[in-house]
């Protein structure tokens, strides 16, 4: 069985997906794609050597009737109404984070999943994919250090544009940690605070940078990231766990060792190429299981609310520079796993 599906932004990361979708995806075609730039998106399907269909609105796309599943890949506050036309559709769904870019939206999206009786999405938090993280996860899970006591994580950036905002950090940058640090450790966040360290000269002036953010979870364990987005340097993820009985770090990005002029050294990712063997593997889960079990992979709509819900309490806390409670209702049954 072969899985349509229906692309809904066909922007820089919409085309990346277009092509895993074609290309190193097994059981999957793209049959359509929706853009507001038609022309642009016919001249690059047409350059593909691709017959897919492209519409103007994603209303139309939904309605196609020959697609299976939607990627939601537009621009983030688009993503709550494309998504619940899907669902009220049936149409299978894989969002792009942010799932929809309120707290609100995204109780809509899970109030409307649960109502149609059947998971339906998955969001796009690769990181749970990765090879690394999931070596990580498993350790944790093993016991091999014990009990988790306390987590070190950076996410680093070379450069941001000057569009980027000191509340992104979290939005955009810190989100991938709070889904997955939260999931590494299998603990609910509590609380966070968000402090702000001497400043880079290199950032601008409206963008405080870096931010260190410091969550508490509900068994006590500690997590930091350093959130860094002008290093200059390149696109460096760390992530260490300490347990009762020993320390866990994530393995480092894999590229080749050089050895010249008298040195030894190691290349460091320019950018999220660091994690395009994980995109490739989190669509594979997707077509897998919705063939497998008739339902997508997780995360789930629940675990891009819990992002949402989180994300605020941390926007909040940058701005208070106080300890912020994160209030979460109860996980429904619905979503266990």
């Amino acid at each position: 069985m072969t899985l349509n599906f229906g692309v809904v932004g066909a922007g820089g990361i919409g085309k990346t997906h277009i092509e895993r979708l074609m290309q190193r995806v097994s059981g999957a075609t793209v049959t359509a794609v929706a853009d507001i730039n038609v022309e642009g998106t016919k001249s690059y399907l047409q350059e593909k050597n691709w017959a897919i269909k492209v519409y103007e609105t994603d209303t139309e796309l939904i309605n196609d009737p020959e697609v299976d599943a939607i990627v939601v890949s537009s621009w983030g506050p688009a993503h709550a109404g494309t998504i619940l036309q899907a669902i009220e559709a049936g149409k299978y769904i894989f969002s792009e984070k942010p799932l929809a870019t309120t707290a609100e939206d995204c109780q809509r999206i899970v109030d409307a999943e649960m109502k149609h009786g059947k998971r339906l999405v998955q969001v796009g938090f690769m990181r749970r994919f990765d090879e690394g993280y999931v070596q990580l996860k498993e350790a944790v899970d093993s016991g091999l250090i014990g009990e988790p006591l306390l987590v070190n994580a950076q996410h680093f950036n070379p450069t941001v544009p000057d569009s980027y905002t000191t509340d992104m950090a979290i939005t955009d940058t810190v989100i991938h940690e709070i889904d997955v640090l939260h999931w590494l450790v299998n603990d609910d966040y509590e609380s966070v605070e968000v402090s702000f360290p001497r400043q880079t000269r290199n950032k601008f002036g409206h963008l405080a940078d870096p931010q260190i953010v410091r969550f508490e979870t509900k068994n006590k364990i500690a997590l930091e990231v350093q959130v860094f987005v002008n290093t200059q340097y390149g696109y460096d993820i760390q992530c260490q766990v300490v347990g009762e009985n020993g320390v866990l770090d994530l393995p480092e990005f894999s590229t080749v060792r050089l050895r010249k002029d008298f040195k030894v050294s190691t290349g460091i990712s320019e950018g999220w190429n660091r994690f395009t063997r994980a995109y490739d593997t989190e669509f594979q889960a997707f077509v897998d299981t919705i063939q497998e079990k008739g339902q997508p992979a997780f995360p789930s709509a629940w675990d891009g609310y819990v992002a949402a819900v989180t994300a605020d309490a941390c926007v909040k806390a940058q701005t208070s520079k106080q300890r912020e409670l994160i209030v979460m209702p109860e996980k429904p049954a619905f979503y266990q796993e």
